[in-house]
């Protein structure tokens, strides 16, 4: 026990000299990080992240996770600026432990840290999610255009482009993500995380006009907890000036990707994505209490949830697909039966509006039949009492109109 204090302690000093030299003189010295972690101050700003959105951020925010780690856990404090924490670098493939990542920024691995990332406010979520046309000021709106997004949230904004990922079966390269480990069948590699306060900003190639990158890949961490937090592209879905709308994507991008097969539990409270082929991925323990989806081909989605699988509410506005079933393999993930109550969906099916990508289809994709349980929804616009929730599958699921029998 003896040896393994003093070896822990002298990987805390070796940590400490890399943080040093890959942050600059201002990071902060052993004794004092070791006392605001203590103390619960610990921020990126005593690793050496500027938060100007100009300074590559991505050493000193992999310095302050590792160092966290190498405690046994603590919070990574985020201080808000207005230009954000730039991410810049490229991605890893590989982690420390040799398997695969394909992120920016690690989660190190280990089941004896808990670790939390948290800025310095709840985020407000929901950027524009149509394409609104000249003449809109007259309903009191404005035509969209590029470059207005608010900078009002705790942001860690990536500019890389990843390789283009087609394959629904490969590991999509991410902002963050946990690499993969060997427990149970989500190959977990992370016992606990929790991530609050923050936005994720993902590169929008206004060539392509889809997202390459994902934002956060938590697939293989075992707990999760996720709050007050976004993740979104940094450029609106179009410019009706430029003609641009976003365009259907043939990367496998996920807003969020959450626990795997066989976690503990996975808790989200007012959480937002936008922008992604795939919304959210979701697993079996998943308990949600507040949640937004925009503008995604698949806005959330499950393999397998065998242990239930619970929604409070979302609002899902102008999405391709809101609710679906994951094919076999897809992000590794097993396909079982899906246990899910959804206690109400409002949304929009975003018809005769731009994005046409973002124009819903389906309420229901289930092919296989493999949903289980009830979704209770309501078409918020026009609100005449309209409904158009069509279902793809789905033999085994209610759905029902709030407010209907």
């Amino acid at each position: 026990m003896v040896y393994f204090k003093r070896m822990n302690k002298m990987a805390t000093i070796c940590l400490a000299a890399v943080v040093v030299a890959c942050c600059g003189a201002t990071a902060t010295g052993t004794d004092a990080l070791a006392a605001m972690a203590a103390s619960g101050r610990l921020s990126v700003r005593d690793f050496g992240a500027k938060g100007d959105g100009v300074t590559d951020d991505t050493a000193a925010i992999q310095a302050g996770l590792d160092y966290l780690a190498s405690r046994g856990g603590g919070k990574l404090y985020f201080p808000f600026t207005t230009n954000g924490y730039l991410v810049a670098s490229p991605a890893r493939e590989y982690a420390a432990n040799g398997r695969l990542v394909r992120a920016q920024i690690v989660i190190p691995p280990g089941f004896r840290h808990n670790i939390r990332l948290e800025g310095e406010m709840p985020c407000k979520l929901l950027y524009s999610y149509q394409v609104r046309p000249k003449g809109c000021e007259k309903a009191g709106f404005r035509p969209t255009v590029f470059g207005s997004n608010l900078n009002v949230n705790t942001m860690l904004h990536s500019t890389w482009d990843a390789p283009e990922v087609t394959d629904p079966k490969e590991r999509p390269w991410a902002v963050i993500a946990a690499p993969e480990g060997d427990s149970c069948a989500g190959k977990f590699s992370v016992g606990i995380l929790s991530f609050a306060n923050l936005e994720i900003r993902v590169h929008l190639d206004r060539d392509k006009m889809y997202p390459t990158t994902s934002a956060a890949n938590f697939h293989n961490i075992s707990r999760l907890i996720v709050e007050d937090a976004q993740f979104c592209l940094d450029e609106n879905v179009g410019d009706t000036n430029l003609g641009k709308e976003l365009q259907p994507n043939p990367c496998q991008t996920v807003g969020l990707m959450a626990s795997g097969d066989q976690n503990d539990d996975q808790i989200f409270r007012n959480v937002a994505a936008q922008g992604f082929k795939y919304g959210f991925v979701f697993g079996e323990h998943t308990c949600a209490e507040h949640l937004y989806v925009h503008n995604c081909e698949y806005a959330i989605s499950f393999a397998d949830a065998t242990h239930p699988a619970i929604i409070n509410r979302v609002v899902a506005q102008h999405n391709t697909r809101i609710f679906c079933t994951l094919p076999d393999g897809a992000f590794g993930r097993r396909a079982s039966w899906v246990n899910l109550i959804v206690n109400e969906c409002d949304y929009e099916t975003g018809s005769g509006t731009r994005p046409v990508v973002s124009q819903m289809q389906y309420g229901v994709f289930d092919p296989d039949n493999r949903f289980r349980g009830k979704i209770t929804y309501l078409q918020g616009w026009p609100g005449d009492g309209r409904c158009f929730f069509p279902v793809e599958g789905g033999s085994n699921i209610v759905t029902r109109v709030l407010g209907g029998d």
